[in-house]
């Protein structure tokens, strides 16, 4: 199946650009609902993160404080890199089961930190939802209601614009109306059913 991986930075679109592939029929996976999942209470994925980081990133109801976790991490690169070492594989291993039992001509995989994670080996073409970082930190305060400042440290903790767009095979612009987003996906679905269409051709030519 050809699988798209759809990324993008903080606030850019991913969600509206996935939730409009699913309405056009097309299988989507989000690995950010697969990254709650494998934390859930009994799940090995929360006992490896309790071991590594203490009982403290567990709320009342012993369930995962992201919040208490998140302070951990996210100024330290070793902390995040522990993090992600536990994370990561289960993460993997949940989408590759979703994606095998997906039905349609090709898939959508929602992978925020695609680029970072390095998990680009399980897609076949990247795309990049993309705005400018000043729409991004604008999207940012609106949405949590911080400052200029917090709003940058969020965007500069993730990769680069830059590097994103070198690793896109597609790239949708999300600067402007609902609409305009939807028009570009209508044709990037269209050129996705033609590239599926011609991956099956040629696993029959030589299957």
């Amino acid at each position: 199946m050809l699988v798209i991986g759809l990324t993008g930075g903080i606030a850019s679109g991913k969600t509206a650009a996935s939730d409009y592939f699913a309405r056009l029929g097309v299988p989507v996976v989000d690995a950010d609902v697969i990254a709650r999942q494998v934390v859930e209470p009994g799940q090995p994925g929360l006992q490896a993160v309790v071991a590594a980081f203490g009982a403290e990133v567990l709320d009342k109801s012993d369930r995962l404080d992201r919040t208490a976790l998140r302070k951990q991490v996210f100024s330290d690169p070793e902390a995040r890199r522990k993090l992600e070492a536990i994370l990561h594989p289960r993460i993997r291993q949940r989408l590759r089961q979703e994606l095998a039992t997906a039905n349609g001509p090709y898939a959508v995989v929602v992978v925020p930190l695609l680029v970072e994670s390095a998990m680009q080996d399980m897609v076949s073409r990247v795309l990049v939802v993309d705005v400018p970082e000043l729409v991004q930190r604008q999207r940012v305060q609106q949405r949590d209601g911080g400052t200029p400042e917090q709003a940058d440290a969020v965007i500069a903790a993730q990769t680069g614009r830059g590097e994103r767009l070198a690793a896109a095979d597609d790239v949708i612009r999300n600067t402007g109306t609902l609409e305009q987003l939807h028009r570009q996906i209508e044709t990037l679905h269209q050129r996705y059913l033609g590239l599926a269409k011609q991956a099956e051709k040629g696993t029959t030519a030589t299957g």
